[in-house]
């Protein structure tokens, strides 16, 4: 389940045609204002991250997207809302959306967090309800559903060393601190 903050803002992540993410970012920001929508359109952000390259035999520095042909939306999940995002020019639609009408899936914390900070944008300091010697589920891959006992945490990098139960030997594993869950005895 994705985290929820106090007003239901969610980062969903938009499909658009590929070299139209500026514009489509330009396209909902004039919309977001002209519908007067910034009580549930909140951010919107095209992936991007910088790059050093040689132009004419000098560095240069240049933004390079992450994803082309995609662009991240926070927002509120409203009926207005969604249909605003969907029908701006350039957008394709929503991804993790069924298609036929049903509303898309929002992006969980781990997956946005380390997307924001490639970005170089802080996200809010991780809060963590467990620590070394408890028993932690893992949510993610490659260990998901396993869980495993807590040996070291290391705040500054949001990791965590995990003993894990592997072909019956106890394998110190390094995993993110968002995609553990502690186990409640």
């Amino acid at each position: 389940m994705a985290d929820i903050n106090d007003e239901g803002r969610m980062w969903y992540v938009v499909n658009t045609y590929s070299g139209h993410e500026n514009k489509v970012k330009e396209n909902l920001e004039k919309r977001i204002e002209s519908m007067g929508l910034q009580d549930v359109l909140f951010n919107i952000l095209v992936p991007t991250h910088p790059e050093t390259v040689v132009k004419n035999g000098k560095k240069v520095n240049v933004e390079k997207n992450l994803w082309p042909g995609y662009v991240l939306v926070e927002m509120v999940m409203t009926d207005e809302a969604w249909y605003v995002v969907r029908n701006t020019p350039g957008v394709t639609g929503f991804i993790g959306s069924s298609g036929g009408g049903a509303k898309p899936f929002p992006l969980a914390k781990h997956e946005i967090d380390p997307i924001l900070k490639k970005m170089g944008i802080q996200t809010a300091k991780l809060e963590i309800n467990f620590e070394v010697g408890d028993e932690v589920k893992i949510l993610s891959a490659p260990f998901a559903g396993m869980s495993g006992k807590v040996e070291a945490i290391d705040v500054e990098k949001e990791r965590a060393t995990v003993l894990v139960d592997f072909l019956g030997n106890l394998t110190p594993t390094e995993l993110d601190l968002v995609s553990l869950e502690k186990v409640e005895l």
